[in-house]
């Protein structure tokens, strides 16, 4: 299988620029994979579909304001904080990489400055900072890392505020990912209350999205392509609501392809495992999953690795026709736009 395969035509202006004014106004495509229907559908309606003892998994990792701008000697930096690799040295990407040099001193605010100590690849850089408290200075300098199709510039100072609040679930706990679960974007706190009011189980567990999420596929085979890892953390008992769920044939629903990586990777033998591990597991057609019956997810740019986990659900030939139905009935895509129940 070839990743050619997995592309396809969006007019630019379908691509979702700015939030609705309520998480909850999103369309929903509904696709029904066992009648390969396709209904159009309002997540508000999304309760209607989950019965009682149904088991809901939303990924509850809470998105870093990652993205700073950094000054170098006259020049003016983009930086997007990936991860704190050691105390007081993060891994950070830049833009134009080629402006930021060994030894080079980045003032980033009049708290938090840091020496470039090691070049890597792509336009990653190691900076080691003076404080070990980077994290408070970037919540108080630091802009939604948004994904670089949602077009933003610094000066719109008036909009930074919006993408803080609305490129964040409601639901949002661990501190740690660099892209938001965008599938949990369209949640309420009303639509969670009404959720579990008809007897629905809601399990949340941890993935920290990271670079592996959005990395691109570079490989022209889908199968010589090697995903980076990203860290998870499934408690015992949301374990428990899960495996309990599926000892009784109960469905268990994902909230977005990090909560799928993260439940397929825990399954070992008979039942998902507690704990904090890492995963590079890479979901693609001919996939068998074990634990997600159900998937609520958004949709997803072409070539990349979570359009082929959700066709490995799907099916691909099934998966193109509800985009292309999508693309007519113009939906909004990504991050900030519609989303896909498939059942």
């Amino acid at each position: 299988m070839h990743v050619s395969d997995f592309d396809y035509n969006l007019p630019k202006e379908l691509i979702a620029q700015v939030p609705l004014e309520r998480r909850d106004q999103s369309r929903m495509m509904v696709l029904d994979c066992d009648d390969g229907k396709i209904i159009h559908s309002h997540f508000q309606y999304f309760p209607d579909y989950l019965k009682a003892g149904n088991v809901l998994v939303l990924n509850n990792s809470k998105v870093i304001p990652a993205r700073v701008w950094g000054q170098r000697k006259d020049s003016e930096i983009e930086f997007l904080f990936l991860k704190e690799i050691q105390k007081r040295v993060w891994e950070v990407l830049c833009r134009p990489a080629k402006k930021v040099k060994l030894g080079d001193i980045i003032h980033f605010s009049s708290r938090l400055q840091g020496e470039v100590i090691r070049e890597e690849t792509e336009g990653r850089r190691h900076i080691r900072f003076a404080t070990e408290d980077v994290i408070s200075e970037l919540r108080t300098i630091g802009y939604a890392p948004l994904p670089p199709y949602i077009k933003r510039k610094k000066s719109q100072i008036d909009i930074r505020s919006i993408d803080l609040d609305r490129y964040q679930t409601v639901f949002a706990q661990e501190e740690g990912s660099i892209a938001a679960p965008t599938a949990g974007l369209h949640f309420t706190p009303a639509m969670l209350n009404s959720i579990k009011a008809k007897g629905i189980e809601v399990a949340e567990i941890t993935l920290d999205v990271g670079l592996a999420t959005f990395q691109p596929v570079r490989a022209n085979r889908v199968k010589d392509h090697t995903m980076l890892e990203e860290m998870y953390t499934i408690s015992e008992d949301a374990a428990k609501a899960i495996n309990n769920a599926k000892k009784k044939k109960r469905p268990v629903i994902a909230v977005g392809t990090t909560s799928v990586r993260a439940l397929e990777s825990a399954f070992i033998k008979d039942g998902v495992k507690p704990g904090t591990h890492v995963t590079d597991l890479f979901i693609y057609p001919s996939y068998s999953f074990r634990v997600i019956d159900r998937l609520l997810t958004n949709f997803h740019l072409p070539k990349s690795t979570l359009l082929m986990l959700v066709s490995a659900f799907t099916g691909l030939d099934f998966l193109k026709e509800a985009y292309t139905e999508a693309t007519k009935k113009e939906y909004r895509f990504y991050s900030y736009g519609d989303c896909m129940l498939i059942l």
